[in-house]
């Protein structure tokens, strides 16, 4: 008899708590607020602004550090440096560094001096004078070296800015390398047309103020600007398809513009 009371009662208790659940109010969805965030993206860092004829590593906006890429390629070209093979340089940005994908133009037309690629795509003036203060002209012995720098400057500094920065790099080399004859090559034109062209214009003065480093013995300036040039200033895309970077075709114009000049220096 007590077994079955206790059963009853158990019964009981179990249908109030049932009824008592039900008549719970539902929970609310939880507030988007309180719900756990997800990692917000960093906003990028603003960077100090470079003038061009200090040297400075390029830097990631994203972390505030050297770029990673930019580092890496530096330490390569250090190895290379030291390894003293080297006897003609070549040192530049983006338009330099294309001639790694023209290597049977390279090796015919420079392949018998020895030669070394040190461009960086994206590098400006203090970053090319970096550069070479941090090993990439240590222990080798050039006969010549190429310069070719300074476009992507253009759209942030002003000519006269441009034209230090030249000539930073030059009495760089020079102090690293004095026994090198330095080949200064004028900044290649860039944009389609001649005219409006504010960045071309600006080139053109930084061109005609580096010119004036030419001493006829260690420093040889020359223009080939216009050998990429139509007769009536423009540019096309069988030469620079973007209007600034060469094609096979654009590069072969390079080394059959150098070619005399690169074996009188050499010599």
């Amino acid at each position: 008899m007590k077994a079955r009371t206790l059963l009853l009662s158990l019964a009981v208790f179990s249908l109030a708590l049932n009824l008592h659940a039900q008549n719970q109010p539902a929970p609310k969805p939880a507030d988007k607020k309180d719900a756990p965030k997800k990692d917000a993206p960093k906003p990028a860092i603003k960077l100090a602004p470079q003038a061009p004829d200090v040297a400075a590593p390029k830097m990631d906006g994203a972390t505030g550090q050297p770029q990673v890429g930019f580092v890496n390629a530096h330490n390569n070209f250090v190895k290379t440096a030291k390894e003293g093979k080297a006897e003609l340089v070549f040192l530049g940005d983006s338009i330099t560094a294309g001639w790694g994908g023209q290597k049977a133009i390279w090796e015919k037309a420079f392949g018998p001096y020895k030669p070394a690629n040190f461009g960086i795509g994206g590098d400006r003036t203090q970053h090319v004078l970096w550069r070479i203060e941090n090993g990439e002209l240590e222990t080798i012995k050039a006969k010549a070296v190429v310069i070719m720098i300074g476009t992507n400057n253009s759209g942030s500094d002003s000519a006269e800015g441009i034209a230090k920065g030249v000539t930073k790099i030059v009495e760089s080399v020079r102090s690293k390398q004095p026994q090198a004859k330095i080949l200064l090559l004028a900044v290649f034109p860039r944009g389609e047309k001649a005219s409006p062209n504010p960045g071309r214009e600006k080139l053109k003065q930084v061109n005609a103020t580096i010119a004036k480093l030419d001493d006829g013995k260690n420093v040889h300036y020359l223009d080939i600007g216009e050998k990429f040039l139509q007769p009536d200033g423009s540019l096309t895309k069988e030469i620079m398809p973007d209007f600034l970077h060469l094609s096979p075709k654009g590069y072969q114009i390079w080394a059959d513009s150098i070619s005399s000049k690169l074996a009188e220096l050499n010599k």
